[in-house]
Parts: C-alpha cells; structure tokens; sequence
C-alpha cells in the first residue's frame, strides 16, 4: 500500500490495503521522523482496530520508542493525552466510514493534527522502512516498551468536564447518540455526570456496528427518539467522536452551520467570541450571511478541521469548524472534540432555553445538495480539464446567487460535488451536469464500491 494522507490521515480496506504489516511500518515512520522517544496510541471500536492498533505499537517499540496504549478512546482523548505527556500519538479510527474500513492518523506532542509537510516525510519514512525490513534495530534494553494506560478514560473525562468549566445540565434530557464507536461508554456517562437526564442509543459496539445506522451521518434514529421520548434534545457522535450534530426537541436536525452559528452570536453577546469565526469551503452561504449580519468576520479554508485548527492559531481565534459537525473549541481543545461540543450546546439549552427557540431564525440556508460520486480513480480529478471547464461554467452561470465545489474525498474513493443556488430547478439542473462531466472525464468504478 503506498502511505497517501487525506484530509484525516490514511485510510483504507482493514485487512487489505491498511494491513498489520502496513501498521508496523507506519509506527516505526512516525517514531523516525517524529523522532520521540514515547508514543500514546489509541483505537474505535472496530472489529479490525485492536489488530492495527497492537502493530503501530510494535512497529513503534521495534524503533525504541516505549508507548502508551491508551485503549479504545476518541480523537479527541487521545490528543489530550499528547498534551498531557508531550509526546506525539496515533489514532487507529477511520471515523465515519464503515466498520470494514480503519484509518491511522497522527497528533503532535501539542495534541494538534500534523502539518503536510511533516506527513509527507512520514511518507517517505515509511517507504524506507517498507523496504529495509531487515535493517538494524535496537536490541536488549533499547526495545521499546508498551504498556496499557489504566486512567485512561477517567483521565480524558476529567478533562470534558473541566473544560465545561462548570456547567450544571440538571432538568435537561438529552439523547446520546455514540455511533458504537470510541465515546460509548463515555458521553452518556458525562453528561449525566452533570446532572442531565440520559437516554443513550448507539452505545453497545460489537465490531462491526459502528456509525451503522446511527451517529452523525445517520441522525434519524436520533431525531426519531428524541421525539419519542420527549427529550430536549439530542447529540450525534461518529466513530472517533471529534463530530458533533444535534437535534431540538420537534426533531429537526441541525448540522455544524447551525450550531457555529449559534455558538459565534452566543459568544459575540457575551463577550467571548474572541475574534471572528473560520469555516471550510463546504460551510453553507447561509452561514457566511448569518455571520455577516450579526458583525462577524469570517475566515474561510479548505476542508479538513486540521485547516480549521491551523487558522484558529493563525489568528488566535477561538471557534471555528465544518458542516459535517467538526466544531473547534480552540479556548478549551486542541481538536474537534464532539463529547465537548455537545456538552456546551446542552449547558446553552440548560441555561438560555429550549434549542428550537434559539436557532429560530439564525440562519436561513441556500439550498445545497450533496453528492458523492464513485468513479474509476478519484486521484485523476486534478487533471481532467473538462470537469473543470464544466465547473467554471457553471459558476458564472450561478453568479454571486449560488457556488459550485468540486473536489477529490480525502477519506473515501469518491468525489465529491457541493452546488448551492437559490433556484432549485439550477441547483438540480447543474448538479447533474456535472455528475455526467465527472463520470465522462473519469469513468465509472469497475467493480462493486
């Protein structure tokens, strides 16, 4: 498998593509580039993680670093932990894709994803170390050392509610909805541990049920039980946990536009914005109006909350985040942290009133649709000039009135078209145009997806 790092690490068919043999390479490239004398490593809950997870830790070891296996922890836990210790860490999650897939990505010691250039180094480094298998490495007392970390969790819950710095969710239900994945058995934990009432679902992972009809790219199950049991109202995780996507109380479901808009005029009242608001090129022209009206500045980068994390630093801003419900709390994490965003939504329902009530009104998004495209190879995009003549062509059809995206899945063999227009009889029209432009120019998938 040659190492290509999207926009959230590697990923890849468990297994097949992202092998044990692949996982020891990568643990002895990190340790050589990072060049760390320990490592934290945590894992979701995936059938194939505990695998991948115990070769990163041996290839690592087989390089002389000890390492810390923290267990099954989202991102977000793990990146505290790098904080906690100072040293770099690996997650073994594929985040909300399905449980046949797995991933490995990398924090540094500052518990913040890896610039591109130092990926691309790891590249390398795991090219080398692909190929010299049988190269020296330490012996004796030089091998490094795993050992399992037992406060793990409790250590990372800790932090959850310290960073809510104080908040009391008594007299709010809410709906936990873990994804089976690496929050179960923690965010309902912690919200009740504040005195909100919890009903939990996606919380029994067995392998191979992870974001399986639950979670933040599934929120129905959610929307549907926050109805049916009169809760106030709900939070879907995914997989790794560093998503967040809430629901009220009539079941509307509400996307990371929504709850960055909320939490932007929030703090722009109260006084803690602490500067504008960075969002991706994905983020819904309502929002940019939303923001604009209420005075706020707007940063926009590319997709991926790593650019949102490194903008949030830039400018030393402190909220940021994406549609799919990546929210940056850059004042209280150093990444996307799903636990934490929901637990600050319940604390502004708990303290300011029913969630349909707050967002009534706040923005009023452009029509948008959303579309993944399977297609022969996804990498070829770049080059294909019809796709992108068709592209410009349907911008300036659209005009200031709509937006087009096209682009390449960093995490999936796919691409993937964003339009927005305020016709909706465009919007379809140009959506499928360039579904057509995009098969013509890169050729349908040859097998089953």
């Amino acid at each position: 498998m040659p190492l290509l790092f999207g926009t959230d690490g590697v990923r890849g068919r468990a297994n097949d593509e992202l092998t044990p043999e692949v996982a020891v390479a990568f643990g002895r490239a990190v340790v050589r580039t990072l060049g760390d004398a320990t490592l934290v490593v945590g894992r979701d809950t995936r059938r194939s993680s505990p695998m991948l997870a115990a070769a990163v830790c041996a290839g690592a070891a087989s390089e002389g670093a000890d390492v810390a296996d923290l267990g099954v922890l989202p991102t977000a836990g793990v990146a505290a932990h790098c904080v906690r210790h100072g040293v770099p860490g690996v997650v073994v999650s594929a985040s909300h894709n399905p449980y046949g897939d797995n991933g490995l990505k990398v924090l540094a010691g500052s518990g913040r994803k890896l610039d591109a250039s130092v990926e691309a180094t790891i590249e390398i480094a795991f090219a080398a170390a692909r190929r010299d298998g049988s190269a020296p490495r330490p012996t004796g007392r030089g091998v490094g050392l795993v050992r399992a970390v037992d406060d793990a969790r409790s250590w990372y819950v800790s932090q959850l509610l310290a960073a809510t710095r104080g908040a009391n969710l008594a007299g709010v239900h809410v709906v936990v909805d873990s994804a089976n994945g690496a929050a179960s058995g923690i965010a309902p934990d912690v919200f009740a541990a504040l005195g909100a009432t919890v009903t939990a679902i996606g919380d029994d992972p067995d392998g191979c049920n992870i974001n399986d009809k639950v979670g933040s790219t599934a929120p129905q199950a959610l929307a549907d039980t926050v109805v049916a049991v009169g809760a106030d109202l709900g939070v879907a995780l995914d997989g790794d946990a560093d998503r967040c996507i809430a629901v009220d109380a009539t079941g509307r479901v509400l996307d990371g536009d929504w709850l960055l808009a909320l939490f932007a005029t929030h703090r722009r009242r109260a006084g803690t914005l602490g500067g504008g608001v960075v969002v991706t090129v994905m983020s819904n022209l309502g929002l940019h109006h939303a923001l604009r009206d209420a005075g706020i500045e707007v940063v926009e980068v590319p997709v991926g909350d790593r650019h949102v994390a490194e903008a949030l630093a830039r400018t030393g801003w402190a909220l940021g985040g994406e549609q799919s419900g990546h929210v940056v709390f850059a004042d209280r994490a150093t990444t996307g942290d799903g636990v934490l965003t929901g637990l600050l939504l319940a604390q502004l329902v708990a303290t300011l009133g029913p969630l349909a009530a707050l967002t009534d009104g706040l923005l009023v998004p452009v029509p948008q649709v959303l579309v993944n495209v399977e297609v022969a190879d996804a990498a070829t995009l770049a080059d294909a000039a019809s796709v992108w003549a068709d592209v410009a062509a349907a911008q300036r059809e659209l005009g200031e009135r709509g937006r087009v995206l096209v682009r390449a899945s960093g995490t999936e063999p796919l691409v993937r078209l964003m339009v927005e227009a305020d016709d909706e009889a465009v919007l379809q029209r140009v959506v499928d145009m360039l579904r057509s432009s995009v098969l013509d120019a890169l050729g349908a998938p040859s097998g089953p997806g």
